[in-house]
């Protein structure tokens, strides 16, 4: 049965009806009952499907969905009808013309005054063009990305052909390259992926982007390295500043700290208060630590800049003699472009 002038006063405005109002909008709009049985779509829906008026009343919608979208649509549309949940999603609707759109769906429940549904009123806004353009920018954005990644693999192959024509450089071409490939791997991750090239669902996080940075060290599959506390999401952003430093500190615990020796141990902890990120590396069980270390080397200047410049956070060095301690603080806004945006 579909809605008319002659529905209850509930769905007129004024001397406006329902049907004239839905009809007036730009959006196909449509209401089922409360079991989610469709029974009025206005003329905007038939505008653009193109199908006989009430051929998609009761449960004929679904058929018009591309035949990948249904399970899914259906899905979520019986998980809003048994909870009373919103609904909103996207899939693909089929046009007059016989091709699929892209369409944005979304529904809400009426409620009478003691909370029961009464009844679903939804509307189908077409997104094709902006779907569209979307994919076409990811795509844009992952060729670009991984022409990127490519950058560093030979900036990783000068270093070396410099250093062979300069025998005297190794060390030094050694660090660069291990630098670099620090980069490549933050970048690598945080990146943006196909489906079929994504190493990890969801968002990019810091306590992921660490475990992938550090996955080349056997302490980390060995427990004498861990990763505890408080997860943030990351991108581009902060990831590379972040893949330095930690870089930095894994390379010197290695040669130098807690991880030069077979008993030596690395705790990484990180910390979310008030928008402000706390990172704390602690290391122990390495060679005993006599004196206080001049600083003057590159490495040093290169995670203070990471840090302090970049990410416009501190970073603290404690020598007890049992490790090093480091003690970093950071916004968590500095470490997403969501978050800060969110923050501003």
């Amino acid at each position: 049965m579909s809605l008319s002038i002659s529905d209850p006063p509930s769905l007129v405005a004024g001397q406006i009806s329902f049907q004239q109002l839905a009809d007036a909008m730009p959006q196909m709009v449509w209401s089922t009952l409360p079991d989610g049985s469709h029974d009025y779509y206005n003329a905007q829906w038939y505008s653009f499907t193109g199908v006989p008026e009430g051929s998609t009343d009761g449960e004929g919608w679904n058929g018009m969905f591309h035949p990948e979208d249904q399970a899914r649509a259906w899905a979520r549309w019986r998980h809003s009808l048994e909870t009373g949940d919103p609904y909103e999603i996207e899939y693909r609707l089929r046009h007059h013309s016989g091709e699929y759109r892209w369409t944005l769906g979304r529904a809400l429940p009426v409620r009478d005054d003691e909370g029961r549904i009464v009844r679903w009123v939804g509307t189908c806004t077409e997104i094709d063009d902006q779907k569209r353009i979307a994919e076409h920018n990811q795509i844009l954005s992952r060729e670009l990305s991984h022409r990127i990644k490519n950058i560093f693999a030979v900036v990783n192959g000068l270093i070396g052909l410099s250093a062979r024509q300069f025998p005297g450089m190794k060390d030094f071409a050694r660090q660069m390259q291990s630098r670099v490939a620090a980069l490549g791997r933050a970048h690598d991750y945080v990146r943006p992926h196909s489906e079929e090239s994504a190493r990890h669902d969801g968002p990019t996080t810091l306590k992921e982007l660490l475990f992938d940075l550090l996955s080349p060290y056997p302490a980390l599959d060995e427990g004498r390295l861990t990763i505890e506390g408080d997860d943030v999401q990351v991108d581009d952003r902060g990831a590379t500043p972040i893949g330095l430093v930690f870089h930095e500190l894994a390379t010197n615990a290695t040669k130098y700290g807690g991880l030069s020796t077979p008993e030596g141990r690395v705790r990484v902890i990180s910390s979310l208060r008030d928008g402000r990120v706390h990172l704390s590396w602690s290391e122990e069980g390495g060679p005993p630590i006599q004196r206080v270390p001049q600083l003057h080397g590159f490495g040093t200047r290169l995670t203070e800049i990471s840090i302090v410049r970049q990410l416009g956070g501190t970073l603290e060095r404690r020598w007890p003699v049992e490790g090093l301690c480091v003690e970093i603080e950071l916004p968590e806004a500095a470490l997403s472009r969501i978050r800060s945006v969110e923050a501003a």
